[in-house]
């Protein structure tokens, strides 16, 4: 069974594929953004996929890419066009080249104009096709800068896009407007650049006369991407929290394990760590119990008391399951409270993995 996931980055409007095959649990990443990594590997993670490879369709000039923080994290290959020029990757891709995962693969095609190191990366079954800015939804990248090339592009997307099977999905590297996905057939149809009755001429025509201004941060976006996406400086990289050995999931908030937490209170640190409990009263010193030294403050009351957390030492909020505990986070981190985790799977997990606990008093 494949598992396809496709994410978002508001800031660029850049799509990024998860590719994974179920029965191997290897998985690639299309088009990842610098920024986003944190998320994709905790969305890696909480499937249980193995991130084999990260392949770029082009050399972007809107964001920068992950493909080598991801690398570093996890091992996986970097990939992309042979006529990138890039370096630091693990495999430059030409035409007819496959790339696989698992019992899976994905055929590329050459697709340069946008640049000239376009990609479209097609499904071994041809019933998707990820398209980068060679195709998007009802349009196409511009062909102003990088080598760029309105007749070139043209040729790629009539004979390596519009060419595979009408029902064929496209997915397109970007969509300003919340568009997610189009068709082969639509695209023929519909696309006032390329479909149609538009020829060559017409289409060169229009893209010689768009007058966009360059993308804002193209001049640090393709220099960064012709080296796979690594930064100048350590500074520039996203420093993960060094207060405790947390996990950040898919849903962006930070979680530290029951055996951490209790690890570092049995190691005479407890005084460090604020333990905030967000139950009821009733819950607080029912059969279940609470965590020793752990203070009691109830979701509805949180945001009324914050002025009586110190901010100057790290927060584990805790729960029944983890549920209300991981919403606490998300209410201390918008009060200002940057040193915050919840208690992954709060009381019941403590509980079940044998831990202290106390009953009574609340």
């Amino acid at each position: 069974m494949l598992i396809f996931r496709q994410l978002f980055d508001p800031q660029s409007s850049t799509y990024t594929y998860l590719l994974g095959d179920a029965v191997s649990g290897e998985a690639l990443l299309i088009d990842p953004v610098f920024e986003h990594v944190r998320r994709d590997t905790a969305l890696l993670r909480e499937l249980g996929l193995d991130l084999v490879a990260t392949v770029d369709t082009h050399v972007h000039a809107d964001h920068v890419t992950g493909a080598w923080l991801l690398k570093t994290g996890s091992g996986s290959r970097i990939m992309l066009s042979e006529a990138s020029a890039a370096v630091n990757a693990d495999r430059l891709l030409k035409h007819g080249d496959q790339v696989s995962f698992g019992s899976r693969h994905l055929d590329v095609r050459a697709t340069p104009g946008h640049t000239s190191g376009c990609l479209t990366l097609v499904l071994d079954d041809q019933r998707m096709a990820f398209t980068g800015d060679s195709l998007l939804i009802r349009g196409c990248g511009r062909t102003d800068f990088q080598q760029g090339s309105p007749g070139l592009l043209y040729r790629s997307v009539q004979e390596q896009i519009l060419s595979l099977p009408s029902d064929c999905l496209l997915y397109p590297g970007h969509d300003y407007r919340g568009l997610t996905v189009t068709s082969v057939a639509e695209e023929k149809r519909f696309n006032p650049r390329l479909g149609g009755d538009v020829n060559e001429s017409d289409f060169a025509g229009y893209m010689n006369h768009l007058g966009l201004p360059h993308p804002r941060l193209m001049d640090i976006a393709v220099p960064a991407n012709l080296r796979c996406g690594q930064p100048d400086q350590a500074a520039s990289m996203p420093q993960d929290p060094s207060w405790a050995p947390l996990t950040c999931s898919f849903s962006g908030v930070w979680e530290i394990q029951p055996a951490a937490l209790e690890e570092r209170i049995a190691g005479g640190r407890a005084n460090d760590i604020q333990i905030i409990d967000v139950r009821e009263p009733a819950e607080f010193s029912d059969a279940l119990g609470h965590i020793p030294g752990a203070r009691l403050l109830p979701l509805s009351q949180l945001a009324a008391h914050s002025a009586d957390i110190d901010k100057a030492r790290p927060i584990v909020t805790v729960c029944r399951s983890g549920a209300r505990s991981a919403q606490a986070t998300v209410l201390l981190q918008k009060s200002g409270f940057s040193l915050v985790a919840n208690l992954a799977g709060g009381m019941l997990r403590w509980r079940a993995e044998a831990l202290p606990f106390e009953q009574g008093t609340n």
